[in-house]
Order: structure tokens, then sequence, then C-alpha cells
């Protein structure tokens, strides 16, 4: 961890984390790990320049959203937000909540998430010093273009978000970044978990050989080839890619069913291979990547996405796993995870919320984030020290000095 002292300028406001009920878990994390560093902070400055609330037990917020039994809802706070530099965490992907309508029972949808963050919104009133929004997974990111006559959801919302009142809007891993172009006047990060990945990676497997010639990173389509590009530059091996051969002719579930995937690149025989993309919904065409490759004899294939959905459930990966398709699968805290993943020995959860946490800590100080965007100093040591050791240490310094 880094010297807490080390972030020098005054905050914007105090600071309030509003982690959503879809998010809670997250926001626990993230706040555990502020509590710390403040308290460190604080002990450390012999001249305060800190105001009264800036050391406390907790940064976190109340808030409820709760409905009545016509399935309206409304947003409610239990503090005061005044003045305040305020973060809102939501997950829309979190389908485990449920709530009663007309004496059902029923799932939250991406769409409820999404009402219950702008009735948080609209509940602060434009009471805040500044208002982010930590969305880790877009909501309607995947209807981010027209190819017909559609509506564009995801740049709707994003205006919305904007039209509210909101200043910032951090998300990880879009879809396609270019939905930023809806509200180019405000801030928009799209952040890579590259990092973490590869941290995750090579701490579970102490017999990787990265190099061009025992590793290849694979996209599994030609949406994902920047971040296999990205991800495999830093490790000094090979790019392949896979298209989906589609039939137009038919639509099936709203889309054209693939006929098959076809592959572009090197041999993959005998070579330990990484699949990298944005989501694992159903898992399907991850899965029929890995038979792919399997089928060209590659030796051992590693999924990585930073969405976790997995839809369908957990037993297509069982037999994959038990068949030796995929060795491992890496997916992100970043939405919500079925409590049975943990206990599946081909999972591996990468944590996000210290991250999320330095976020949260140097934009409330108005200080630089451009050292924690760009990951690739930190990436190159963790390599260099797994070429060394075959291992990665727990107490390497992860992020870099924040500077005012």
């Amino acid at each position: 961890m880094p010297d807490a002292s080390k972030l020098i300028t005054i905050p914007v406001g105090k600071l309030g984390i509003i982690p959503l009920k879809s998010c809670s878990a997250l926001g626990a994390k993230v706040d555990n790990y502020l509590v710390k560093w403040r308290a460190d902070r604080h002990n450390l400055n012999n001249e305060p320049l800190v105001f009264n609330g800036y050391q406390k037990d907790s940064y976190i917020l109340d808030s409820k959203c709760p409905r009545f039994g016509s399935g309206e809802a409304k947003g409610v706070l239990m503090n005061s937000v005044r003045g305040s530099d305020l973060y809102i965490l939501v997950d829309v992907g979190n389908y485990s909540i449920e709530y009663n309508l007309g004496g059902k029972t029923c799932m939250m949808s991406p769409d409820d998430h999404y009402q219950d963050l702008k009735r948080v919104i609209a509940a602060i009133g434009g009471k805040a010093n500044r208002l982010t929004v930590i969305m880790p997974f877009l909501y309607e990111s995947r209807q981010h273009k027209r190819t017909g006559r559609e509506s564009l959801d995801c740049a709707i919302a994003l205006q919305e978000l904007v039209a509210m009142g909101v200043e910032n809007i951090i998300t990880f891993d879009a879809h396609d970044p270019r939905v930023q172009n809806a509200i180019p006047l405000n801030g928009f990060e799209n952040i890579m978990p590259t990092y973490q990945f590869i941290k995750g990676l090579l701490k579970s497997t102490p017999d990787l050989e990265l190099d061009s010639n025992h590793m290849m990173v694979i996209s599994p389509d030609e949406g994902a080839m920047n971040r296999a590009i990205y991800f495999a530059n830093h490790l000094g091996v090979d790019v392949g890619m896979f298209y989906k051969r589609r039939d137009y002719t038919k639509i099936v579930n709203g889309k054209n069913p693939i006929v098959a995937h076809e592959f572009l690149g090197d041999d993959v025989t005998g070579k330990d291979v990484i699949i990298i993309d944005d989501m694992i919904a159903s898992g399907e065409s991850m899965l029929d990547v890995a038979r792919e490759l399997k089928k060209r004899n590659a030796k051992r294939v590693y999924a990585l996405a930073t969405f976790g959905l997995f839809t369908n459930g957990l037993e297509i990966f069982d037999e994959a796993h038990r068949l030796g398709i995929i060795e491992k699968v890496i997916t992100t805290n970043l939405t919500y995870q079925k409590p049975e993943l943990f206990e599946r020995s081909w999972y591996q959860s990468a944590d996000m919320s210290k991250y999320i946490a330095y976020l949260i800590d140097h934009l409330n100080h108005d200080a630089s984030i451009s050292d924690l965007l760009d990951p690739s100093e930190r990436i190159q040591a963790r390599v260099n020290e797994y070429k060394e050791k075959h291992t990665i240490s727990d107490n390497y310094q992860e992020m870099p000095l924040a500077t005012s």
C-alpha cells in the first residue's frame, strides 16, 4: 500500500459513499480501505489540512428505495448531504435482489436498478457539492449503436444522468467506450482491470512461461481485439482472433445465430492460451472458443472476463473443466457473483475494491488519477517479478504515490 500521507490537497467536500443495495458488498470493502487510509493519514499530519469529518468510522451514507405494493418506489436518504462530494455505486447487473409486486416476487432488472439510481439522485436534490456515479457495468452498454430503427439506450441514459447533475461517470470495460461521445463535456472514465487480471493469473499459476513460444492471447471476436492486444503486449506474447460467422437469414433470441467460430492466428499447439473478453453472459461463446482451441491442441485455456454473469448457470463450466476444456476462469467482483462460484476450483475472483477506493480518494482530493488509469509500470513490475520467481508477492506497492 502506498504512503497514505502523500495526498496533500484539500478535499473538495466531505466524502460520502452511497452504495445502492445492488452494490452493498463492494461498497463496504471500498469503505474499509478509505477508513483505514484516512485514519493513518490523519495521524501522520502534524498540521492537519483536513476539516471536521475527514476521519470517520465510515463514509457510507444510508439510502433506501422502498417500494409500495403497486411496485412503485421512492428514494430516501437517511443522512445530510449538503456540500458533500458524493460517490454513488450501483450494479445494474445484480439479479439477486427481489421485490414484491401485487403479491408476487419479482427479480430486479437492470431497468429497476437504473431507476433506483435516479431516485437516489433525485433525493439528493442538488444539495451535494459534486456527484459521481460509479457504475461498473454500464447500463444498456450492449445497446450502444444503431443497426436499424433502434433506440440508443446507453446514450440516452448517460444524458439523463448528466441532466440530473452527475458530474463524473466511472465505468469499467465498457462494451464500446465511444458511447461517451453522448456526453462530451462531462467526465467519463472507462477503466480496464488488466492489472488485476494479470496479478490474479500469475499469483494462482506457478508454471506459466511468459513468452510467445509457450503462450498466446486470444480475442473471442473482433470487438475484443483491442483489449487482447493490450494484454498480450504486456506479456510479450502473440495474439490470435476468432470471428463469428453468423446466419443472417435467421433471428434467434433477438440476434443472428452463430454458425461457426473461424480462427485467425498462429499455431496454438502446446501453448497456454488466454481468452479475454468484457463479459461472460451465458458462457456458451467463451466455451465454444475454448473447444476450438483444444481441437487445435492448445495446452491449457484460461478464460478472463471483467463481468461474470453466468446467466445459464455454472454446470456448463463444471463440465468443461472436467473435460479439460477450461483450466481456470477469472472475473472481477464488479458485478454480482453467485455464492456457489467461490466453491468452484476452476474459479478465481479479481477484487477491484481497493482500486475503486484509490480512485475515490484521489478524486475527493482533486488529485490526478492519470497514473491510476495507466497500469503499465505496475504490470511490468509484476511480470518481471514472476519471470524471476514464478510467483508474485503480496506486499508490492500497487498504486503510485499521489501528488497535488
